[in-house]
Formats: structure tokens, C-alpha cells, sequence
């Protein structure tokens, strides 16, 4: 026992214990951290792989939507080529200023079949009638009946009413 006393006695020896203390518990704060960074490392690569996962589940949706506005991008354009092409078939067609012309010549022809007896001047005056009454039809009642009964039925009306006119007027007007 006196050697042992001898030798912790010496200034090395309690050097070289508190160096090995010191060592000891480095080594074992060391080991803490390593373990403490292994489960951090673990949680850290999982979180990695659930974030992967999430985008690509993410870019998965994101391409199907891409997909979808793609095809109704086509559809709307297919869609604009044919109202296009509609619209250039509707531009050729007569128009409503035409539509009324028309009418109103109808009309005047069918005045004329009733009075024929001078071409020119009857015919004048039959367009003017027809013209009348046509402005007279696009208003009211008479403008409904025009819609619901198209090529001059709604017109008729006023023709009667300047044959029921007195015989004087008439040829007033057919002189002038």
C-alpha cells in the first residue's frame, strides 16, 4: 500500500487522472452527441423522403390540371374556329335592313296585283303605302304580329284601311 500512496503521491499521476477523467467525460458527452445526432439525422431523412413524396404527389396534380386546361384550351379553341366560321356564314346572309326591304317590296307587289292600272305611278304609290306601313308595324301590336306572321301578313291591315279610305282620297293620291 505504500507504493500505491507513493505513486498517487506524484504530481504525474494526478496529471494523468485528471487527464483520464477529463478523456472519460469527453468521450462521453461525445457519445451523447453522436447518438443525439444519429436520431436527428434519421428524423431529418425521413422528413427528406415525406417531403419528396409530397411533391411529387404535388407535381402529379399539378400535371393533371395542366392536362385538363390544355384539352379545354383545344376545345375553346376548336369552339372559336366554329363560331368563327358561323359568324362569316351569318355575315353573309341578309341582313335585317335587307329583310326589311324585302318585306316592304312584297308588300308593294302585292298592291300592285290589285291595282294594276298604271304600272309606274301605282307602283310608286304602293311603295310608299308599303313603306308606312311598315314603319306603322314596327311599332306595338303590329310589330308582334309581324314576328309571329313574317312576309307582310301584319301589313295587309293598313292596306285595308286605305281601301276603306273615301273614294276621293284615293284618286287624289293616284293623279298626283
Amino acid at each position: 500500500m505504500d507504493t500505491f500512496i507513493q505513486i498517487i503521491s506524484q504530481p504525474f499521476t494526478w496529471g494523468l487522472l485528471v487527464g483520464v477523467f477529463l478523456l472519460a467525460m469527453t468521450w462521453r458527452l461525445m457519445r451523447k452527441d453522436i447518438v443525439m445526432l444519429r436520431t436527428e439525422l434519421k428524423r431529418v431523412q425521413g422528413e427528406n423522403k415525406e417531403l419528396q413524396g409530397h411533391l411529387n404527389t404535388q407535381l402529379k396534380i399539378n400535371a393533371m390540371g395542366n392536362e385538363q386546361l390544355q384539352s379545354q384550351l383545344d376545345e375553346l379553341r376548336e369552339q372559336n374556329e366554329t363560331l368563327r366560321g358561323n359568324l362569316n356564314v351569318a355575315r353573309q346572309k341578309p341582313g335585317r335592313a335587307e329583310l326589311r326591304q324585302l318585306q316592304v317590296m312584297e308588300s308593294a307587289a302585292g298592291v300592285m296585283r290589285e291595282q294594276a292600272p298604271g304600272f309606274a305611278p301605282a307602283w310608286e304609290k304602293a311603295l310608299r303605302d308599303a313603306e308606312a306601313g311598315q314603319e306603322a308595324a314596327e311599332g306595338g301590336l303590329k310589330k308582334l304580329m309581324r314576328k309571329v306572321m313574317p312576309g307582310g301578313k301584319a301589313t295587309r291591315a293598313i292596306d285595308t284601311e286605305v281601301e276603306s279610305a273615301p273614294a276621293e282620297d284615293r284618286d287624289e293620291d293616284d293623279g298626283a
